[in-house]
């Protein structure tokens, strides 16, 4: 029996496994059994924790068992694992989740029906460049940057669902990418609005993604006359995303909705 929380941001779902629960367990292989959407729990990617004096330490596979860096939903459904399930209370409302992308320092804002708000500290993209990519036949501009995973960011306005399925996975495991890469869809509705369709790196297409979301805004300011303030709307709600000087900002929920046991 493996005892497993899951939380929410926005419809991106992870699993959270304490460290001292799996030590010398196949990690790969547990997070496709629980995060399988018919046999498993169901989910877009296991985050196994240990609780640190600041917060937390994490490491995320994603739901085909495939690392991944850092997720800004998944650091943020941390966080409220932190405050509601282990009853972390930080007294300058501050909690530190150390990542492999660096340390990410969530603020929280306040809580309404469960969510806890979040304004997170994402840390700085690389410089946002363009390329031109032949996908399915077609040479295709993107932007490329980092935001302490690789994202690949397509401007194109009206967004197809359609297209999104069927350029997605192509771009997640295109040449130019030998690691994959995260895939953003994004339209600048206005200069304080971007909305987006997003197909995840060793997921596919899922209703939110935090780093989605800052790529897909540094693209928008970058090369699409978007403001560096701005919300971006996805399939499952929308987060604000401030591009500053001393990095990204990530404003948004998250809720915890399950503790379990994982009969392995």
């Amino acid at each position: 029996m493996l005892p497993v929380i899951k939380a929410h941001a926005y419809g991106n779902d992870f699993l959270y496994v304490e460290e001292r629960h799996v030590e010398g367990q196949g990690r790969v292989a547990l997070a496709r059994a629980t995060c399988e959407r018919h046999t498993g729990i169901g989910a877009d990617g296991l985050i196994v924790y240990r609780r640190t004096e600041r917060g937390a330490a994490m490491q995320l596979l994603n739901a085909d068992g495939s690392y991944s860096e850092v997720s800004g939903n998944g650091v943020r459904g941390l966080a409220a694992v932190l405050l509601d399930v282990h009853q972390l209370s930080p007294a300058d409302k501050t909690v530190i989740i150390d990542t492999d992308a660096g340390e990410k320092r969530l603020v929280l804002l306040g809580r309404h029906e469960g969510r806890a708000l979040f304004r997170a500290s994402m840390g700085q993209p690389t410089t946002p460049t363009q390329a031109t990519l032949d996908v399915c036949g077609e040479a295709l501009p993107v932007v490329v940057l980092r935001v302490g995973n690789p994202q690949c960011v397509r401007l194109e306005s009206p967004l197809s669902e359609d297209r999104m399925h069927r350029l997605g996975r192509a771009l997640e495991h295109h040449e130019a990418f030998p690691e994959g890469t995260n895939v953003e869809f994004a339209s600048v509705e206005a200069p304080g609005r971007v909305r987006i369709l997003i197909w995840e790196r060793g997921v596919g297409p899922t209703m939110a993604s935090g780093t989605g979301a800052c790529a897909a805004a540094v693209a928008s300011a970058a090369f699409g006359g978007a403001n560096r303030d701005v919300e971006v709307i996805s399939p499952g709600g929308t987060q604000r995303v401030e591009w500053r000087d001393d990095g990204l900002y990530l404003t948004g929920w998250a809720e915890v909705v399950l503790q379990g046991q994982w009969m392995r």
